[in-house]
């Protein structure tokens, strides 16, 4: 009996740190993309340096923690037992998820929300391109829009800085389903449940938090966070919604192939 329960134990925190590490991993890929984007197309910084220390310092670090007091899956122990050769705790399929999958569509739901802002106020993707050096400039006080509007260079640093808060907040609210879907490997979250408390106080936190940092005064002095309008926190909601529903059915396939299936073999991390 004992030696079961050491097993048991094993078996889930092992499982919980895979979870944790996998949450972690994937909001590097919405970090990282934005400088590829502002080196490779010349376009105005979509997410600055401070706002990602607000993401990996701030609304990641309690959802990542509580991921380590979920309860264990219904299959945990008729698992076969753990390969220490060839499965590892971070495998390639825990980064092909993390990075090929929920990464790109998290960095999707960022890209979407700095173009749909920009595009809000004169600037349409098509005259964005090549831009960098003009926009940067403190000479260009007369830069113009898609529709002829000149920009001083303070007027477009306030809205390059809201456009990065709102990247920011597009991450953490695809982040919430990056959480939701990282509770299990195999479950649905109909037969996990919602019962890991520290789990919801993250979300609530990673959200108000996300909040504050948003609408508190004297934060655009400080931190070159700038308060958003409501419907610009909407834009992201329904990639966080796409990556719940390609995960559950991920997890469905999983659940209803037989053992050494493709999707298992590419997907289970």
């Amino acid at each position: 009996m004992r030696d079961l329960n050491e097993i048991y134990k094993s078996r889930l925190i092992f499982d919980n740190l895979k979870k944790s590490i996998a949450y972690t991993l994937t909001s590097n890929i919405p970090e990282i993309s934005p400088f590829l984007l502002f080196i490779l197309a010349d376009v105005p910084l979509p997410l600055g340096t401070v706002t990602i220390l607000c993401i990996d310092l701030g609304t990641d670090m309690v959802p990542a923690i509580s991921l380590a007091y979920e309860k264990a899956e219904s299959d945990i122990m008729k698992r076969k037992p753990r390969d220490p050769k060839n499965d590892k705790l971070v495998n390639e399929r825990l980064i092909s998820m993390a990075y090929g999958q929920i990464g790109m569509m998290q960095a999707a739901a960022g890209f979407f929300t700095y173009f749909v802002i920009m595009a809000e106020n004169g600037f349409w993707p098509s005259s964005l391109f090549g831009i960098r050096k003009s926009w940067d400039s403190k000479a260009v006080n007369d830069l113009k829009d898609t529709y002829g509007q000149e920009w001083t260079y303070h007027n477009r640093k306030v809205l390059e800085y809201t456009c990065h808060t709102a990247f920011f907040v597009s991450i953490v609210i695809v982040q919430w389903a990056d959480l939701i879907i990282c509770k299990t490997r195999t479950n649905s979250l109909i037969h996990q449940g919602m019962t890991n408390h520290v789990l919801n106080f993250g979300l609530c936190f990673e959200t108000a938090l996300a909040a504050f940092l948003s609408y508190c005064p004297g934060m655009d002095r400080g931190l070159r966070m700038y308060p958003l309008k409501f419907q610009w926190w909407l834009i992201a909601l329904p990639f966080s919604l796409l990556i719940f529903i390609y995960d559950e059915i991920r997890r469905y396939i999983l659940r209803h192939r037989p053992p050494g299936s493709w999707i298992e073999k590419e997907t289970y991390y």
